[in-house]
């Protein structure tokens, strides 16, 4: 059994070779000034740069640095989980390592549950020097996020994070799979106090999050707390239904009045192919629900771990 602490800091990582060394400079001069006890999980999410390497040395150096090296790329939210899973803090705080989010800022969560007396606590980006595309995607998904799902949370927060255990145990108990672990942060109700914040530019290097990745967690969101899509599915095709009805209607009376009516080849080939090209749609909705339920069937875990590194726990 490892040894409960009162500080976890989980930092996931992938390809941040050259912003590992600072950034465990900085958390490493706040943290001793925080908690009598810390530890700093860094889980390596299938880097293909130096990133596990220097991750190596710095455990060597300090006992207190964990490293969790993952078989492969699982995204970022699978790789948070993990470090949540090794975590033993009684608060964990979950932050980026492109030192976007200051290390120096961690009390100032950290403080807001303590004032507030609530379970978590999450910076809120007053302002933010990422790059145009990047901060379009982001409102892009709060404004899909908050229209689809039930998943009600204030816009502008981020990653960085301060969670009680008492919660955080809760949190890890649920066995769903295909959901990320910010989103059951929200489902779950937690009660959180928002602390505004600047974000920094990213040190080095470049973001691991693009179109695919957004995409994909929007996706997550969506089909993992929302029915919206095959109701709206339902309500399209009742309503395309109902069009066709009284179109077929019309053309039975036309054909009725009018003797000289054209067969009508040109619109019959549009209305069957707008007709199947809907139905296509709906079954590719369907079937991302039956494909969630297929991988919460399975019980594949949300990651496979690799390699632990802990010279604290020896």
């Amino acid at each position: 059994m490892k040894k409960p602490v009162d500080l976890s800091v989980v930092i996931p990582v992938y390809n941040d070779e050259e912003v590992l060394q600072e950034l465990y400079n900085r958390v490493g001069n706040v943290l001793p000034g925080l908690a009598v006890s810390y530890e700093i999980i860094f889980i390596d999410d299938g880097s293909r740069d130096r990133s596990f390497k220097i991750l190596k040395e710095l455990s060597l150096k300090d006992p207190k640095v964990k490293v969790i090296k993952l078989a492969r790329n699982f995204g970022q939210q699978n790789s948070i989980a993990a470090g949540l899973d090794y975590a033993t803090g009684e608060i964990a705080v979950i932050m980026d390592s492109g030192l976007q989010d200051r290390p120096e800022d961690i009390h100032m969560l950290i403080e807001a549950m303590e004032r507030d007396d609530t379970d978590m606590a999450i910076a809120r980006w007053i302002t933010r020097k990422d790059s145009f595309k990047k901060r379009m995607f982001s409102k892009i998904f709060y404004s899909v996020s908050k229209r689809v799902t039930n998943l009600k949370h204030e816009p502008g927060l981020g990653v960085f994070r301060a969670i009680r255990r008492r919660a955080l145990d809760q949190i890890n108990r649920i066995p769903e799979k295909t959901g990320t672990i910010l989103s059951l942060m929200y489902w779950s109700g937690i009660d959180y106090s928002i602390v505004e914040m600047e974000r920094d530019k990213r040190y080095a290097g470049t973001s691991g999050y693009n179109l695919r990745k957004m995409i994909q967690l929007t996706a997550d969101r969506i089909f993992s707390y929302s029915l919206f899509p095959i109701r709206a599915a339902s309500y399209f095709g009742l309503i395309i239904g109902s069009a066709s009805l009284i179109f077929g209607i019309v053309l039975i009376l036309n054909r009725l009045i009018h003797d000289n009516v054209a067969a009508g080849w040109t619109s019959t080939m549009v209305v069957l192919s707008f007709l199947f090209g809907l139905n296509f749609i709906f079954l590719g909705i369907i079937g991302e629900y039956l494909g969630r339920i297929f991988l919460e069937t399975k019980g594949r875990p949300k990651y496979i771990i690799s390699r632990i590194i802990d010279n604290d726990n020896k």
